[in-house]
């Protein structure tokens, strides 16, 4: 019998029992894939993270886990991940003057940490792609809304990645986004065409928030997410994009979580040079709530 450490926090807030909740295993050395997921799986947060040794001379390892599914990359499991290392004293002072780097499955994540603030930003790890185009009439389905709630003025229901791929979907107001819920035949439909249906679904907003936004991942074991860092960072790659005439540096101050009672504030970003989207990112604030012994055989 192995005993693991593990803490618990939430993310994107700072306010406990907000965010977005994440466990986190910061010496996971020992345990194997297979008891990683059924950790994620006892757990039942959106991810669990675990931290290992670096194997390419950067700052850590993290492997990502919902309840059913390793991911190649997350936003707030970094965030959150970063926030537990920084508190517990694990990074080094030359980590923190070399830059904190995780390698991931879809690459490496840059960490900036501002101490006076508490922020932590993450850059995604892949450039900005855009992929295939949806009809409103699937996308509303699934989302138990009238094809004529969806805005298309801007872009169709489209996949958008930067390291994990989300379905962004624009609809025209708040009240709306509010009452969106999942309609399994309709997420069906999209599984059908060979697409994993994580969808994002937002509203531009003209009060303190630029954007408000809910995610529903119900085939990943994640009914709703009260925060996607990794989601955010592609939206904002994704609306800077759609100017063709403006460049420079985006940011868009985001709610979500607001519909679950877990208010999540997330700061995401683009910077766009010539025309192409050269980076994006997110950053937020973490608060811890639990820590804890896991009992591995």
């Amino acid at each position: 019998m192995k005993k693991y450490r593990f803490y618990t926090c939430d993310v994107f807030t700072n306010q406990r029992f907000g965010g977005n909740q994440l466990a986190v295993f910061p010496e996971a050395e020992g345990l194997s894939t297979e008891q990683m997921q059924k950790i994620a799986r006892e757990f039942n947060l959106s991810e669990t993270t675990f931290v290992f040794l670096p194997e390419q001379g950067y700052t850590r390892k993290v492997r990502i886990f919902t309840p059913s599914v390793e991911v190649p990359f997350a936003g707030h499991p970094n965030v959150g991940t970063a926030f537990v290392l920084l508190e517990n004293g694990e990074f080094t002072d030359q980590d923190l003057e070399k830059g904190i780097v995780f390698e991931e499955k879809a690459g490496q994540v840059k960490i900036e940490i501002t101490p006076e603030n508490e922020m932590i930003k993450i850059d995604a790890p892949e450039l900005l792609s855009i992929g295939r185009e949806f009809s409103t009439e699937v996308v509303a389905k699934a989302l138990s809304l009238a094809p004529g709630e969806i805005v298309v003025e801007n872009h169709l229901p489209v996949q958008v990645s930067v390291g994990l791929p989300f379905i962004f979907v624009e609809v025209e107001s708040q009240k709306v986004l509010a009452k969106s819920k999942i309609n399994f035949d309709g997420f069906e439909e999209i599984q059908s065409l060979g697409v994993t249906p994580d969808v994002f679904v937002y509203a531009k907003s003209a009060g303190e928030f630029d954007i408000c936004g809910r995610m529903f991942a119900p085939f990943d074991g994640v009914m709703e997410d009260p925060a996607t860092g990794s989601a955010n960072c592609a939206l904002a790659g994704l609306l800077a994009s759609l100017d063709p005439t403006a460049r420079g540096d985006f940011r868009y101050k985001v709610a979500q979580g607001v519909e679950m009672g877990r208010a999540s504030v997330l700061l995401s970003g683009a910077k766009k040079v010539d025309g192409t989207i050269t980076s994006t990112s997110v950053e937020g604030q973490c608060v811890f709530v639990s820590e804890g012994l896991m009992h591995i055989e």
